[in-house]
C-alpha cells in the first residue's frame, strides 16, 4: 500500500505541475477562435523591428515574437509597394493585379481623371465632413477573408476595421462588414458613409463627443524613452528631415505647431496625423468598439482590423533612421501593450487570434545614402514628363501625347494615338527607351509586353502581379536602388520591389499558435488563405496563397 500511495503522490503532483505552467489547467483550444485581430502597421520595416526588439516592452511587440510564431521572411511580391495595395493584398490573399487596387491612385485617360483607390461619389458621409465620405469599396474587385466569413456565418459573424486612413479601414473591411471607421482631419472625429452604415452607432457618437482630437493637439509630443534608447539614430536634428512646419528635433508643442502652420484658427486636425498620438486615439477607440460592439463574446467567429498609420507619416518626414521614427516604434509598442492586455483579460488569449504585420516599407533618405557613399538620389518626374513631351512633340507632331503620370506609371493619349494611326506598341517602346536616359531609371518597361506574357520570376514577374489593364499605365518605370520619387516635401518614399520596401514582419499569436521562428520565405498573399483555413471558411474568390503550414502543427 506505501508503494501505490507514493506513486498516487507522484501522479497528482505531476498533475499539479502541468497545471501550474498551462496558468489555467488543462484545456483544450476552441475549435475556431472567437476573434480575429489583425494588427497592420504602415510602413514598419522589418529591419526597424529587429533593431529595437531588445528596446521593446516585455508585454508588447516582444511578446508577440516570444510567444507566438515570427516569419523572418515575409514580403509583398510585386512591384508598386505602397499601401492600399498592401492591405488589400493582405485581406484577400491575392495580388494587386486580381484584386485591382494597383496603386493608391490610377489615371484614367478616357475620363481625364486620377481616380484615388477608395473613392465613391454614390455614397454619403457617416459623421464627419462631406468630401472625406466619399469612399468605399467600390474599386476592390475580390473578396475578402472577412467577407468570406461573414457569408460561412450567414451575416453572424462581426466584422468591423478600424484606421486613421481611409482606405485602410475600407480595405480591410472588404464588401460585407458592420462597419468600417476613418479619421476625419476637419472635424477630428471617427466617420464611416453609408456603404457600411446609415448613422454612427451611439457609442462611435459618445467617443466623437469627449473630444480626445483636442486634447492631442495640446500636448508636447517628447521623447518617450531616455536619448539613450536612440543613440544609433542620426541626430535629432540634421539637414536630411523636413521636419514638421520646419522644425526637426524635439520637443514638438504641437499647439504651437498649429499656430505656426495657420491650422489653429480652423478646423483642421490632420497634424494629429504626423504624431504618434493617431495610433493612441486609434487604439483607444478600437478597445472601445470591441467592448461596445461585443465582440468576441461568442462561439461565432469576430473580425476586426486595427491599422496604425503615424510611421507611414513620420517617415516620410523624417525617414526611418530618425529618432523621431524610433520614437514612434516605442510608442506604437506601448499600445500594442495596452491592446494585448485588454484582449487577454478580458476575451483570454486562448479565444483570439492576432496577426500582426505591415503594409509596405521605406527607403533611407537618398541624401543619408550618398552621405555615405552609396549611391541614391531624387528622381524627379516632372521634369522628366516635361522633357518626354517636348521629345514626342518633335517624333510625332504637336499633341498631347501624354495624359498623365502616377505612382511611376506613364498613360499615354490613346485616342491620339489611334487617331494619328500610331500603333500603341510602337510609342510605348519610343517612350520606355526616353524614359531610361535619366538618372536614377534602372528600367522602364511598355505594359503590353505583358499583357500576353508570364514570367516565373524576379521583377518582370512582380510587373505582372502588379498589372490591370484597366488600371495599369502605358509604361512603367523602375528606379535604381535607393532611388526615390521627390514628391512635395517628403524626404523619403517606398513604392519599389527591393527589399528596403517589399521585406515586412509577420507575427501570429494566441488561439492554438505555437512559438515558433520561420525563416522560409513566404508572400503576403499566404495571410488571408491561412485565416481561412484555420477558421474552416471558403478562401477569399481571388487567393492565390497557401495556408503557413506551420500554424497547423
Amino acid at each position: 500500500m506505501g508503494i501505490i500511495r507514493k506513486v498516487k503522490i507522484t501522479c497528482i503532483l505531476a498533475l499539479t505541475f502541468v497545471f501550474k505552467i498551462s496558468g489555467q489547467g488543462a484545456y483544450l483550444p476552441p475549435d475556431k477562435p472567437r476573434l480575429v485581430i489583425g494588427i497592420v502597421v504602415e510602413q514598419l520595416r522589418y529591419d526597424l523591428l529587429e533593431k529595437f526588439r531588445d528596446r521593446l516592452s516585455e508585454n508588447g511587440i516582444k511578446r508577440l515574437i516570444n510567444e507566438g510564431t515570427y516569419y523572418r521572411n515575409a514580403s509583398f511580391q510585386y512591384i508598386l509597394t505602397q499601401g492600399a495595395p498592401g492591405f488589400a493584398t493582405i485581406s484577400t490573399g491575392t495580388e494587386p493585379a486580381f484584386h485591382g487596387i494597383t496603386s493608391d491612385n490610377w489615371y484614367v485617360p478616357l475620363k481625364n481623371e486620377l481616380i484615388y483607390c477608395t473613392n465613391d461619389v454614390s455614397v454619403n458621409p457617416v459623421g464627419g465632413s462631406y468630401e472625406a465620405g466619399l469612399h468605399s469599396p467600390v474599386n476592390l474587385m475580390a473578396s475578402t477573408f472577412s467577407d468570406e466569413l461573414r457569408m460561412a456565418t450567414k451575416g453572424k459573424s462581426k466584422v468591423f476595421a478600424v484606421g486613421i486612413k481611409e482606405y485602410a479601414s475600407i480595405l480591410s473591411a472588404g464588401h460585407s462588414a458592420d462597419g468600417a471607421f476613418w479619421f476625419d482631419n476637419t472635424t477630428g472625429t471617427w466617420m464611416s458613409c453609408t456603404y457600411y452604415m446609415k448613422s454612427l452607432p451611439f457609442w462611435v457618437q459618445e467617443f466623437n463627443g469627449m473630444k480626445y482630437s483636442d486634447t492631442f493637439l495640446n500636448y508636447t509630443w517628447s521623447m518617450y524613452r531616455p536619448r539613450d534608447y536612440y543613440a544609433d539614430c542620426m541626430p535629432d536634428s540634421n539637414k536630411h528631415e523636413a521636419g514638421l512646419f520646419g522644425q526637426n528635433y524635439f520637443p514638438y508643442d504641437l499647439r504651437k505647431l498649429r499656430t505656426k502652420s495657420g491650422k489653429a484658427s480652423r478646423q483642421d486636425f490632420s497634424l494629429l496625423r504626423e504624431t504618434p498620438f493617431a495610433d493612441h486615439l486609434t487604439t483607444d477607440f478600437a478597445i472601445k468598439l470591441i467592448e461596445k460592439e461585443g465582440l468576441g463574446k461568442d462561439d461565432i467567429t469576430d473580425y476586426l482590423s486595427i491599422c496604425y498609420s503615424s510611421t507611414e507619416y513620420i517617415g516620410h518626414r523624417f525617414g526611418p533612421s530618425s529618432v523621431e521614427m524610433a520614437d514612434a516604434l516605442l510608442r506604437l509598442d506601448h499600445q500594442i501593450e495596452t491592446l494585448l492586455t485588454y484582449l487577454n483579460d478580458n476575451i483570454g488569449k486562448r479565444n483570439i487570434l492576432v496577426y500582426f504585420t505591415s503594409a509596405h516599407g521605406v527607403s533611407e533618405i537618398p541624401t543619408i545614402l550618398e552621405s555615405n557613399r552609396i549611391p541614391s538620389g531624387y528622381f524627379r518626374q516632372n521634369q522628366a514628363l516635361q522633357l518626354l513631351r517636348s521629345y514626342l512633340n518633335a517624333v510625332f507632331g504637336e499633341g498631347n501625347w501624354v495624359k498623365g503620370y502616377s505612382e511611376k506609371q506613364i498613360y499615354l493619349n490613346r485616342v491620339l494615338i489611334e487617331d494619328a494611326k500610331i500603333p500603341i506598341e510602337e510609342i510605348q517602346k519610343r517612350v520606355a527607351r526616353f524614359m531610361v536616359q535619366f538618372s536614377g531609371v534602372t528600367t522602364a518597361y511598355p505594359y503590353s509586353a505583358f499583357e500576353a506574357n508570364d514570367f516565373s520570376n524576379g521583377n518582370l514577374r512582380r510587373i505582372i502581379n502588379n498589372f490591370s489593364p484597366q488600371r495599369s499605365g502605358d509604361v512603367i518605370v523602375i528606379l535604381n536602388p535607393g532611388w526615390v520619387e521627390k514628391d512635395g516635401e517628403d524626404v523619403t518614399n517606398h513604392n519599389s520591389p527591393y527589399d528596403y520596401d517589399s521585406h515586412v514582419p509577420l507575427i501570429w499569436y494566441g488561439w492554438t499558435v505555437n512559438r515558433a521562428t520561420v525563416t522560409r520565405k513566404i508572400n503576403m498573399t499566404d495571410i488571408a488563405t491561412t485565416l481561412s483555413s484555420l477558421c474552416k471558411v471558403p478562401n477569399p474568390n481571388a487567393a492565390s496563397g497557401e495556408p503557413l503550414v506551420e500554424l497547423f502543427r
